[in-house]
């Protein structure tokens, strides 16, 4: 599978996003803790991700079915099954939250270890750590997680290894059916995670703290169904305004939460960007000439790191050398060889990408190595002259819908699978 983009265009007009992906994950996994009730979730977004993700659950005996769109039912009250599908968990990472639902329902689980993009070390045993300090014994066994606590989960104390996201929603999911009270100190504090704490408490449990760094659950014996809806995904988000800005156009990107892209925006200022903020809204228009910034990926409130390929396409075309230092993954920059076909100047030293900005990239075929690289070669494609394959379109698609859908819309020239899409121009 493959996108064809012929560059050149400025990108013009509005588009939505859609729900966040990594927030659904989380949800999704956690809605089958309760055995009360059915649970609806609006704004679901449709990533391949989030369909394996259902098809696990199904396998454990829940009930999930699409009752519109987007909203998603989710019945779990006759969950029987302690394994997950081995073909499906493996295949996202988002699939570790099972070992927590599952230790929570059923006081067993078992689940591949889990696999998504290849962009470094994302230990589990800081997942491992938190479950025994919670009661359970867990293990790694033949390419699985086992975990077992045949005397349930009880409240503790526990600090989390490195601000840890999945540890931290792994543990929220299953210290809320735990016995007493858990307090998470060095807790992530993303607003997927306040998102989850919010849906658990809707739920039943107690959650305070969420997004600061002490997070203090407390469980419930039995919790039951709720309607929640997902928050807008920011990453998207910010793929959209990093696009705009790297062809040169004036984008609006609708239906997000501005502040959740604060630190964003501070650098797509710093860029030259002229930026406008409505409650829902954030409106785009390029300078002339992009200057060259250094950034650095942090935990949230920092730069996120999801947005670290995407805004060194765009800045391949500043004027003068970006630094741009990856804090959180170690391997992120397998995109940079790509890039540098398309005549990018990009030199990758220890934990940064140094930029040299270019006058000019130019199209060629390239492969997308993981979701968000993918979404880099597509930025940088968008901005160079003539045409470029991206190829990998599989891996894309696990963190964009119809991307291809709404670069059109935006005006782009964007064919997937050499099926041409009519450009709408000025789309609302």
């Amino acid at each position: 599978m493959h996108f064809t983009i012929t560059g050149g265009t400025k990108l013009r007009g509005s588009v939505s996003v859609n729900g966040a992906k990594n927030s659904a994950l989380a949800i999704i996994s956690a809605a089958a803790l309760a055995q009360d009730g059915a649970t609806y979730l609006e704004n679901v977004p449709l990533y391949t991700d989030i369909l394996d993700l259902c098809e696990i659950l199904r396998a454990l005996g829940a009930e999930v079915t699409f009752v519109d769109r987007r909203v998603l039912k989710i019945e779990a009250k006759n969950i029987t099954n302690c394994v997950a599908p081995y073909e499906k968990a493996r295949k996202l990472r988002g699939s570790t939250y099972i070992v927590g639902l599952l230790l929570a329902r059923m006081g067993k689980a078992e689940v591949a270890m889990p696999g998504g993009c290849d962009i470094g070390a994302r230990p589990i045993d800081f997942h491992l750590k938190g479950f025994e300090a919670l009661g359970a014994r867990a293990w790694l066994e033949h390419g699985s997680i086992l975990a077992e606590a045949p005397g349930g989960l009880r409240g503790t104390d526990l600090f989390i290894d490195r601000a840890s996201f999945g540890a931290t929603i792994n543990l929220m999911i299953a210290a809320s059916l735990g016995h007493g009270t858990t307090h998470l100190e060095n807790a992530a504090r993303e607003p997927e995670i306040v998102d989850l704490a919010n849906f658990l408490t809707g739920l039943g449990a107690t959650v305070r703290g969420a997004g600061t760094s002490t997070i203090r659950i407390e469980g419930s014996r039995r919790l039951h169904g709720v309607r929640h809806e997902i928050i807008p995904d920011r990453l998207e988000a910010g793929t959209y305004l990093l696009a705009g800005l790297a062809s040169g156009g004036e984008v609006e990107v609708k239906g997000v939460i501005p502040e959740h892209l604060a630190t964003v925006c501070a650098k797509l200022v710093e860029v030259g960007a002229d930026l406008e903020m409505g409650p829902d809204s954030i409106r785009l228009k390029s300078p002339q000439t992009l200057a060259a910034v250094d950034v650095q990926t942090q935990p949230h409130p920092g730069f996120p790191t999801d947005l670290h390929p995407p805004i060194v396409a765009a800045l391949a075309r500043a004027n003068g050398i970006s630094l741009v230092q990856e804090t959180v993954f170690e391997n992120r920059f397998n995109y940079v060889n790509e890039l540098v076909r398309m005549g990018a100047s990009v030199r990758v030293d220890r934990d940064t990408a140094i930029v040299r900005g270019q006058p000019r990239l130019s199209g060629a075929p390239v492969e997308a190595p993981d979701i968000r690289g993918g979404a880099a070669l597509v930025i940088a494609a968008l901005a160079a002259e003539g045409q470029t394959t991206v190829s990998g379109v599989q891996y894309v698609e696990r963190g964009y819908e119809d991307l291809e859908g709404k670069l059109c819309q935006l005006g782009a020239e964007v064919s997937r699978d050499g099926h041409a899409l009519a450009s709408e121009g000025q789309a609302s």
